[in-house]
């Protein structure tokens, strides 16, 4: 492992300055629109700014074949989507993500908001916390406003369903988000569950699996290491509690009011111990949680075994 890159493995450049740059350039997919979609296409999508001065947006999907005045339809669940990256790559607009959100989508169905929420290192955490509060804020906000609120979410979406569902680094921005809205008065949206799919966490001391799979060959110790030093603020260590939620503090107090939880994970992934350490303090804690554990798997299969996917997508819509 001496000899090995982390920054050449994640395809980024350390700057003098802190900021990283990207050589990898990860291909988009454009918002279909709202009238533009193809016949045919599943799902249609649009793009709303969220925050100017911090560049924040979101991407909008709703099923296309939806009835737009019959009552007796029941409203879809909304769920906040939470992208993967490792903290430093992807938006929502990546191919990878924007397929991710068409399917979640499609298939639950819901009415999913993907958060652009702001990169590491450039943006430390709790950045990506503060994005995803104001985009619940911002949903909450177009319930409220019944003349210019966001139509999809006004017509389609049921408020009282809301979830927050993050992929690695997003399960973790979700897992930290619920416990931040915890303070804030949502109604009429109410967090009816926290999906956390492979969550990212961490710590100083290292798991069984993080050793036994030290040198795997996706996501080795030395880039984990890295990613969250990109990710966490300056002067902090992989101790603090957005890195480690097993660490004793006041924040442990709210976590019986979290409500419902889903975790998803795998055996050939480092952090599946953590993940498994995190459930048994949910759950010691008093929180209603559902696991979904296989031995088979490592971190992101996903993105190459599309069964895998599918049974995701299924654990989602069983909790929803």
């Amino acid at each position: 492992m001496s000899k090995f890159d982390p920054y050449e493995h994640l395809n980024v450049v350390l700057n003098q300055d802190g900021s990283i740059t990207r050589l990898l350039d990860f291909p988009t997919t454009q918002a279909t629109g709202d009238q533009n979609h193809l016949p045919g296409q599943a799902v249609v999508s649009k793009d709303i700014t969220l925050n100017e001065e911090k560049k924040t947006w979101m991407r909008l999907y709703r099923p296309s074949k939806l009835p737009s005045n019959d009552k007796s339809i029941a409203k879809l669940p909304i769920i906040v989507y939470l992208h993967t990256g490792g903290w430093i790559h992807f938006s929502v607009a990546s191919t990878i993500i924007h397929e991710s959100c068409n399917q979640l989508c499609s298939e639950v169905p819901s009415i999913v908001v993907a958060l652009d929420y702001g990169l590491a290192p450039e943006n430390k955490l709790p950045s990506q916390y503060h994005d995803t509060v104001d985009a619940v804020l911002w949903i909450k906000n177009q319930a409220l406003d019944r003349v210019n609120g966001e139509k999809w979410l006004r017509e389609y979406g049921d408020f009282s369903r809301c979830y927050l569902y993050g992929v690695s680094c997003g399960g973790n921005i979700a897992f930290n988000s619920a416990l931040k809205l915890l303070d804030k008065k949502l109604e009429p949206l109410r967090i009816n569950g926290v999906i956390l799919n492979q969550p990212f966490f961490g710590g100083k001391m290292r798991t069984k699996s993080e050793m036994r799979l030290a040198t795997d060959p996706f996501f080795p110790l030395p880039v984990i290491d890295v990613l969250w030093d990109f990710a966490l603020p300056k002067g902090t260590d992989r101790d603090h509690r957005f890195c480690n939620p097993m660490m004793n503090g006041p924040y442990r107090d709210k976590i019986n009011k979290l409500g419902r939880c889903l975790v998803i994970g795998f055996g050939g992934d480092p952090l599946v111990d953590r993940q498994q350490e995190f459930v048994q303090m949910l759950v010691k804690e008093g929180v209603m949680v559902e696991a979904r554990f296989d031995d088979v798997g490592f971190h992101g299969i996903e993105v190459v075994d599309s069964r895998r996917a599918a049974a995701i997508i299924n654990f989602v819509k069983e909790f929803v």
